[in-house]
């Protein structure tokens, strides 16, 4: 009944009404035009007919014709073809109201505004002195993460912690967070109510009565459910400033497929955490819903935590009607010795970013791969570019390794991660399903030197819909504990081989239709 009676429930199902009241509307008016010109014109009846039946056939050729020139991902465009041509007008109408993949126009200036806002901000010898040519073959990976991306730029003078678990991710996050002077920037997918998010409130609200600013952005979809929808306003009245991204409302449109996705945490601009963890009691495994919860996270301080800042601060102006300046946020990470180069980088819906950031970064690394590629997700729901790659890989002698889980969160999405092991196996991938329980870690580690912490699944949310973050990390300490994890992963998991990737014909049947329609959704 709780569930029944939920805000996302009761605002799914107005959603659903209205987008059905105004498809009876429109169809309604069509049919009333050609009754009162059957009327009046009766003798023409036939003529009549058959100008309406062209309308209709016009409507879906000139959709066709959009969508087959549209920049657009191929699997998108087959998926809005089946769905175009499958239903007519109908179809048309539902491609019209939902196949752009892009924030509202005010998002999408203010998003300008405040990225125009980031670019300038970049001091220009840390964009002059990025380590680039110290990455060796790699190095064209970082740049066009540079050229490509607001902010994204290399840096060395940072020290880099990989945590293999949600519980030594809290205890350092908590111990950092204590020791805070001057700030405190927070933005994560999911806040939910129970031991983790109730210990780190606490230390939240003792900062922010010694006069540390404290600033929270979380997504209001990821905690519907978790968080009542006047949250943010309580936290605001005790002292926290707190922004919900892109709120949940009763409109037919696919604004609300573009969620922040991210997981940042900024403190006093000279530590920085990102990675997978949400802050929820089943990422610490407080609560056991789905076995052993395995997920990762990196902390940095130095030189590379000024572009974890300003990715902050280009999500939390963009809910803000005026642009604040940057500058006291900014020139703060002092510098700390350490081995190797560090990339933060952020991605979003490519209206926003201009390509496909995250999707790309993969494909250089599985690319680039020469003797070894680790890769572990949640969701393998991948393009045929993703797939081509990884099988390319292995056929090029690479170590090709994907850590699933065994235990899934969601029954549809797992079964569509399940339905992409048999091409993959048969092609010389190793997929291993990790049995102690559910992975929600992203990463990506190649020959053991380069490798990606952060948000990005590999699927079709994060790759086309989400806004998104992540860190390449080039030759760091963290890469060598990040390797070791992953091999004890393994050692735990499952080999996925032709004979068990292969499922009844029935449920095969289902997730090959499945596919068809993932990249909508």
């Amino acid at each position: 009944m709780k569930k029944l009676f939920s805000r996302f429930t009761v605002i799914a199902l107005t959603i659903i009404l209205m987008f059905i009241v105004n498809v009876s509307l429109v169809f309604f008016a069509y049919w009333l035009l050609e009754q009162a010109l059957l009327a009046l014109f009766p003798s023409a009846s036939r003529w009549i007919s058959i100008a309406f039946a062209f309308v209709s056939w016009l409507a879906v050729f000139s959709t066709v014709l959009n969508l087959v020139n549209r920049d657009m991902v191929p699997e998108a465009k087959l998926s809005w073809l089946v769905v175009v041509l499958t239903l007519n007008v109908f179809g048309v109408m539902i491609y019209a109201v939902f196949s752009h993949n892009r924030p509202s126009r005010g998002q999408r200036r203010k998003f300008a505004a405040v990225m125009e806002q980031t670019n300038a901000a970049i001091v220009r010898e840390q964009t002059e002195s990025a380590p680039v040519a110290d990455m060796g073959r790699w190095s064209g990976v970082s740049e066009a993460l540079f050229r490509g991306t607001s902010a994204a730029v290399a840096q060395r003078d940072t020290a880099t912690e990989y945590f293999p678990t949600g519980e030594a991710f809290f205890e350092r996050l908590k111990a950092d967070l204590a020791g805070a002077k001057k700030f405190i920037f927070m933005e994560y997918f999911i806040l939910a109510k129970g031991k983790m998010w109730g210990e780190i409130l606490d230390i939240l609200r003792r900062k922010a009565n010694e006069g540390v600013e404290v600033r929270v952005i979380y997504d209001d979809v990821g905690c519907m459910g978790r968080l009542r929808a006047g949250y943010a306003k309580t936290l605001s009245k005790e002292g926290i400033a707190c922004v919900k991204f892109s709120p949940f409302v009763p409109v037919v449109t696919n604004v609300h497929n573009n969620r922040d996705h991210r997981k940042i945490t900024v403190i006093d601009g000279e530590i920085g955490y990102t990675g997978g963890i949400n802050l929820a009691d089943e990422y610490i495994n407080e609560t056991s819903p789905f076995g052993y919860w395995k997920d990762t996270a990196i902390r940095l301080q130095g030189r590379a935590v000024e572009q974890l800042t300003l990715l902050f601060l280009q999500t939390y102006n963009a809910r803000k009607k005026e642009t604040e300046d940057f500058a006291p946020f900014l020139g703060l990470a002092k510098p700390v010795e350490a081995a190797g180069v560090v990339q933060v980088y952020g991605d979003g819906p490519k209206a926003v970013y201009g390509k496909n950031v995250g999707e790309d970064v993969y494909l250089d690394l599985i690319n680039g791969a020469r003797e070894s590629l680790y890769i572990t997700t949640p969701y393998l729901i991948i393009d045929f570019r993703l797939r081509e790659a990884l099988l390319r890989a292995s056929a090029r002698g690479v170590d090709v390794r994907i850590l699933t889980p065994h235990v899934p969160d969601k029954k549809v999405p797992f079964a569509l991660t399940r339905s992409n092991y048999l091409s993959l196996v048969r092609g010389g991938v190793k997929i291993y399903e990790y049995t102690p329980g559910f992975v929600h870690a992203k990463s990506v580690l190649a020959d053991g030197e380069i490798g990606v912490v952060g948000s990005i699944n590999f699927d079709y949310r994060s790759l086309l819909h989400h806004f998104e973050c992540a860190a390449l990390l080039y030759r760091t300490s963290a890469l060598d504990d990040l390797r070791r994890d992953l091999e004890a992963c393994f050692a735990v998991s499952e080999l996925q081989t032709e004979e068990s990737a292969k499922k009844s014909v029935v449920l095969r049947v289902v997730c090959e239709i499945a596919k068809v329609f993932a990249p909508l959704f």
